[in-house]
């Protein structure tokens, strides 16, 4: 897939476009969003996801095509995880809702920032080091089993450190804060003395916990394909449309109660698939002297596509199904409770 320059230069222009225009279109004038407002522009963002996707394979083949789906979908998937971490952060800080629409925008341009980095700086090591394959593998199926143990069950208590993070308690030991909204100021003036709101905070610390969120994501789409450009644009769409997400699934969240179990597989069936893509271009002199590993199998990208769509729509239903029965049951223990 050879992407020039002009088009590298025209696909982050747009990026950036994109992120004015929610700003000045929707975040400038503080407001909550309807349910109306939020489904309108998810679906906005998805149909440009998609409509983009159809453009890479019709410009560089379906097989790249294909890989940017699957791993559209993945990093989608994956993002949806990252709001139940997000949700508890404006929670902890208290966001007002009409301000969340900001916090959530910036912390996206945040994250697209750290997220470039990352997808760079693992393009360059996979471009020098196979070896890099064996690590991203184990490392996937070693957060596949610690999200396999997680839960989202709103019953639980949250988890009181969430948005404690290394850079905004570094903020709060250098630079005096507030804990006073001040509108959606970043920064005010108390006694003629500059004091940085919690505006600012809650948005550092979600831009910075998405570094934690990156760890997973991009070793997972590079399991998916190798194309620096692809991995990039699957990570900007996914990102693009997480505002308006929040707030369209908002009350969803708590109902997808085997979403973690869901991403698990996703992950651990991708870790696996880099592990085997690793053997199959070994060049680590202790693993079958230095050669390739010719019975490895290369798994297919439209059966990744598979896997990762059918595992996600199964724990889906799923969550809904056991949601809904224990509703029941709820409401009959209720009904049963003031029959009595």
């Amino acid at each position: 897939m050879d992407v020039s320059t002009f088009v590298w230069l025209a696909t982050a222009l747009g990026v950036v476009g994109l992120i004015f225009f929610d700003f000045f279109a929707h975040v400038r004038t503080p407001h909550a969003p309807t349910f109306r407002e939020s489904v309108k522009w998810s679906i906005f963002y998805i149909a440009l996801a998609l409509i983009f996707g159809v453009v890479v394979g019709m410009v560089w083949g379906w097989g790249s095509g294909t890989e940017y789906f699957a791993g559209y979908v993945t990093e989608k998937s994956l993002s949806v995880d990252n709001l139940f971490v997000f949700l508890i952060i404006m929670t902890k800080f208290a966001v007002p809702r009409e301000f969340q629409q900001k916090v959530l925008l910036v912390g996206v341009a945040i994250a697209l920032v750290l997220r470039t980095i990352f997808i760079l700086a693992g393009a360059a090591a996979i471009e020098q080091f196979s070896w890099v394959f064996y690590l991203f593998g184990a490392f996937l199926v070693y957060t596949a089993i610690k999200l396999a143990r997680e839960s989202h069950d709103p019953d639980e208590p949250a988890d009181e450190k969430a948005g404690d993070g290394a850079a905004v308690r570094l903020l709060k030991r250098f630079v005096p804060t507030t804990d006073e909204y001040h509108g959606d100021r970043l920064t005010t003036k108390i006694n003629g003395k500059r004091f940085l709101t919690p505006m600012l905070l809650v948005m550092v610390a979600i831009g910075s916990t998405d570094i934690l969120f990156a760890l997973d994501s991009i070793p997972a789409i590079y399991g998916l394909t190798t194309e620096p450009y692809i991995v990039f644009t699957a990570n900007a769409f996914a990102l693009l449309g997480l505002r308006q997400l929040y707030f369209l699934i908002g009350g969803l969240l708590e109902r997808l109660v085997y979403l973690s179990q869901g991403l698990s597989i996703i992950l651990g069936f991708i870790g696996i698939k880099l592990v085997l893509h690793a053997l199959h271009v070994n060049e680590l002199p202790f693993i079958n002297g230095g050669e390739h590993v010719e019975w490895a199998p290369e798994i297919p990208i439209w059966l990744s596509l598979t896997v990762i769509l059918g595992t996600l729509a199964v724990a889906t239903v799923a969550s809904l199904i056991k949601t809904r029965r224990d509703e029941r049951a709820l409401n009959s223990e209720l009904t049963s409770e003031q029959t009595s």
